[in-house]
């Protein structure tokens, strides 16, 4: 059973249809802006090529088209390693064809209409994506935090180091811990990042545990407060146990 397209779905796809603008062209190419459903319309000519560039580091797994007959489709790939871009190549036999292009990456889908005729083809087409730039500047941000020192600006003088930390192993093990009288530091490998974090609990004299607030800074925690014994506890059967002991207090010091 073949489904009947009416004339508000029909409209509702012309109406996707991304048309190409003068003032998106960089040199020869047009520059769309990348929208997951749209359809971008590409002009080509008979006697030359249309270059479809994908996005850098981004990975072909197939190309079809509607019409094979009467258009010459391949690919291509151009630079190396993360800049490596894969070129999608269309070519009409003859002005006045239409179809359609579909290109499926490791990223996304990307979905073209495809004009042919005479004088009028596009040298070359690519996008940007301002959603991976925005990723891209945020992981960037994320990165030059976890590398600034938590304790930028603290007078050397006015930090304790005096910790242990005993108990089991596991890769999340702090490497220290230290404070500036106020607040406890500390930290952890750069792979906390990777799995998840402890939780943080507070142990009293009688050997009671309280969950503490803290917030997580790069590969810290910071705790605004200071302690005699934490533990850092993770896992349900088998917990893994680390205990951080605050040592004697120096002269002089809180």
């Amino acid at each position: 059973m073949t489904a009947f397209q009416g004339p508000a779905a029909a409209g509702q796809e012309r109406s996707a249809i991304v048309e190409p603008s003068r003032s998106a062209y960089v040199n020869a190419r047009q520059v769309y802006l990348w929208s997951d459903g749209a359809i971008y319309h590409a002009y080509a000519q008979p006697g030359m090529i249309t270059d479809i560039v994908l996005q850098a580091g981004e990975n072909l797994i197939a190309v079809a088209a509607g019409d094979t007959a009467r258009w010459i489709i391949g690919d291509t790939t151009s630079g190396n390693g993360d800049a490596r871009s894969t070129h999608v190549l269309v070519k009409p036999f003859s002005a006045g064809l239409s179809t359609n292009l579909v290109i499926t990456t490791d990223r996304r889908t990307y979905h073209l209409q495809l004009t042919s005729r005479t004088g009028a083809g596009m040298a070359a087409l690519a996008w940007n994506y301002p959603l991976d730039e925005l990723l891209a500047m945020k992981r960037a941000q994320d990165a030059e935090k976890a590398a600034r020192p938590v304790a930028a600006g603290l007078p050397l003088e006015n930090l304790y180091f005096g910790y242990t930390i005993t108990g089991a192993a596991p890769a999340w093990r702090p490497l220290r811990a230290f404070d500036d009288g106020r607040q406890t530091f500390i930290e952890f490998p750069a792979s906390i990042g990777v799995g998840e974090a402890p939780p943080l609990f507070l142990v009293g004299s009688d050997g009671s545990a309280e969950l503490v607030n803290y917030r997580m800074q790069g590969r810290f925690y910071v705790v605004d407060r200071i302690f005699s014994v934490a533990e850092l506890r993770f896992g349900a059967r088998k917990q893994q146990v680390v205990r951080i002991t605050r040592g004697p207090v120096r002269k002089g010091r809180s």
